[in-house]
Order: structure tokens, then C-alpha cells, then sequence
């Protein structure tokens, strides 16, 4: 009887791992927190902007439009190209003297500008600087012995803008930007009656804008 108790008892010893094998094992606890997502500036973006601008002579008004761009990331460097169309309502009017006025508009103007910025986290700080091609019209009114009369000069003129910006990464896909450009047309000149007008429009603009990143 007491062979018969040792070997039972073997046995049961033999047999408890491979019970336990069988047995359902318990799921792995989930982890606390969900792992953060990587933000990054590189690839695609389209957005809108608006704002005001300001140039020379009171030539001042609303400024609106949209961008487009791609950027490259290299650790907390940041390189990209973006081009934007804006249109604006900026005019001025003024007078000349003798019987001599003239008006100045911007009706539209858009760049195509290199990017160089420093990524901190969400927060982007960059500076940016191109072409830009400025419509720039300007008219100057007259009148010359009894006669009244306009001379116009409504040219879409190549500039050079420059400018920087911060940028804040809100979300995943998308950011919003406080921005500022400088555009300069050089000079342009309208004669009437013997009267010239020489204009410039030399443009400030500042603007908020919304990218969503692709």
C-alpha cells in the first residue's frame, strides 16, 4: 500500500505541468498610455490665409488667398517651397496738385519662396524669401485746357519678397500660421499732359493662415 501511495503520487507530480500547460493563460495587461503619434513637418500641405497689407502712399486693404507647398525635415531642420495666390482690395487715391490725381491699386500678386525654419515640437520659427509677381495698376486723371483725361499703366510686374513666420502643429494633419512678407515692385511711371507720376508700391503684409498636411 505504501509503493502503491508513492507511485500515485509520481504520477500526480508528472501530470500537474502538463495541466497547467492547458490551462487558459491570462491576457498581457494593456499599457497605460497610449503611445504618443511622431509629428513631423515633411510632405504635402494646401491651405488658406488672410489678412491685411499696407505699402506706400496709403495703398491699404484686406489680403486673401491660398498656399501650397511641400517641406523636407532633417531632425529640427526644416527646408520647403511654397507658392500662394492672393487677391486684395488695396487702393489709394491722391492728389497731385494742378488739377492732377492719381489712384493705386493691387489687385492681385503671388510668390513662389524658398523656406528654411526650426522645428521645437509642435512650434515651427521660419524664415522665407522669392519672387513675387505683383499686379500694380496706376492711374493718373488730368484736365488740360478744358480737356479731362486718364493715363493708365496696369502692369503684372516680376518683385522680390521676403519675410518669416511661426507655425503652430495643433493636430495631426493640421497647423495654423502668423506670417509676414514684404513685396517691392521698383518703380513704375505714368505721364499726363506733360505730368509724371512715378509709383512704387513697397508692400508689408501680414497674415493668418490654416494648412492642412497631407
Amino acid at each position: 500500500m505504501k509503493k502503491f501511495l508513492i507511485a500515485a503520487g509520481v504520477l500526480g507530480l508528472m501530470a500537474a505541468p502538463a495541466v497547467a500547460a492547458d490551462m487558459p493563460r491570462k491576457a498581457a495587461p494593456a499599457p497605460m498610455y497610449a503611445p504618443v503619434p511622431v509629428m513631423t513637418w515633411a510632405g504635402f500641405y494646401a491651405g488658406v490665409n488672410a489678412g491685411y497689407g499696407w505699402a506706400t502712399g496709403g495703398l491699404d486693404g484686406f489680403v486673401g488667398g491660398g498656399q501650397l507647398g511641400y517641406n523636407w525635415q532633417s531632425g529640427s531642420l526644416v527646408f520647403g517651397l511654397e507658392g500662394d495666390i492672393q487677391g486684395t482690395n488695396q487702393k489709394s487715391s491722391t492728389g497731385l496738385g494742378g488739377g492732377f490725381s492719381v489712384t493705386e491699386k493691387l489687385p492681385w500678386f503671388g510668390t513662389v519662396r524658398g523656406r528654411l525654419g526650426y522645428a521645437a515640437g509642435p512650434w515651427l520659427l521660419y524664415a522665407t524669401g522669392g519672387v513675387a509677381w505683383v499686379n500694380y495698376k496706376v492711374d493718373i486723371t488730368g484736365t488740360f485746357g478744358g480737356v479731362t483725361a486718364t493715363a493708365s499703366d496696369n502692369t503684372t510686374k516680376a518683385a522680390w519678397t521676403l519675410g518669416g513666420g511661426v507655425e503652430y502643429m495643433f493636430a495631426p494633419s493640421w497647423s495654423t500660421k502668423l506670417e509676414y512678407l514684404y513685396t517691392d515692385t521698383g518703380n513704375t511711371s505714368v505721364t499726363l499732359f506733360g505730368t509724371t507720376y512715378n509709383g512704387r508700391a513697397k508692400n508689408s503684409i501680414v497674415r493668418a493662415g490654416l494648412n492642412y498636411h497631407f
